[in-house]
């Protein structure tokens, strides 16, 4: 081969290399786990403005993983839904719990609580930082966690890993079946101001932690547990890929 010809095909290839690194690199890796021992389907919602990867809902059998590709500054939230059964020619059919819709792709319809939510905001226009959490606010109905991939130090784990629903109070329990399948939050139960953080108590100074709250934020100190629960529950971190799991392993 001519040397100039030689040198054309070195560049060529280098520049191909290199446009595909800098492809990949454009945005965030969610590997999305299911360590259940049943299947479960997750739940997607970008937030208002952001796009809904997979149509917004998939099946994941036990032990199985993918990934998920999202853009800079994207926005929403994952969540588990088990005890589904959809049609296979309509994808229509019902969750025992996380229910959207009745659609196997949720494209666009959140899940129905009780549900734990894994809640994301990997930048802003003003910062490049991720902020992301796992919610209780709207009860717990599968333990899940979120943990970066690199990102440095002081990027935390957010996760509720123990199973809330053996320790569930009587009046926050839903059953299926006679079989208990998830907790309720105190404001999913009650739906008063005082419990949801709404009306007089909107504000992080009259909304305080109830007991359901101490009890969840007891088991699962990394998890939010009501509406203000900011401090120990929202992780700050830049990292290139998370690991979204279902039931990881309790630590």
């Amino acid at each position: 081969m001519p040397t100039s010809s030689y040198l054309l095909l070195h560049f060529f290839f280098f520049f191909f290399f290199l446009f595909i690194s800098l492809f990949s690199a454009d945005g965030t890796e969610l590997i999305i786990v299911n360590n259940c021992k049943e299947t479960i389907w997750p739940g997607i919602l970008g937030s208002a403005g952001h796009e809904t990867p997979r149509e917004g809902g998939f099946e994941l059998s036990s032990g199985e993983q993918t990934v998920l590709q999202v853009p800079e500054q994207w926005s929403g939230r994952i969540w588990p839904r088990q005890g589904c059964c959809f049609d296979e020619n309509t994808g229509k059919g019902s969750c025992q719990t996380g229910d959207c819709g009745g659609f196997l792709q949720c494209g666009g319809i959140g899940g129905v609580p009780p549900a734990s939510i894994v809640e994301m905001t990997l930048g802003t226009s003003n910062s490049d930082l991720h902020y992301y959490d796992v919610s209780l606010v709207d009860g717990f109905n599968i333990p899940v966690s979120m943990v970066p991939i690199g990102g440095g130090e002081g990027c935390g784990v957010a996760a509720c890993e123990a199973d809330l629903n053996v320790c569930c109070p009587e009046a926050l329990v839903v059953k299926r079946q006679g079989k208990v399948v998830g907790c309720k939050s105190a404001c999913l139960a009650t739906k008063t101001d005082r419990y949801c953080c709404t009306g007089e108590f909107a504000d992080p100074n009259s909304c305080k932690p109830t007991i359901f709250a101490h009890l969840f934020k007891a088991i699962c100190p990394r998890a939010y547990s009501f509406a203000y629960d900011d401090a120990s529950a929202l992780k700050t971190c830049k990292a290139p890929r998370y690991v979204v799991t279902f039931c990881p392993p309790d630590n």
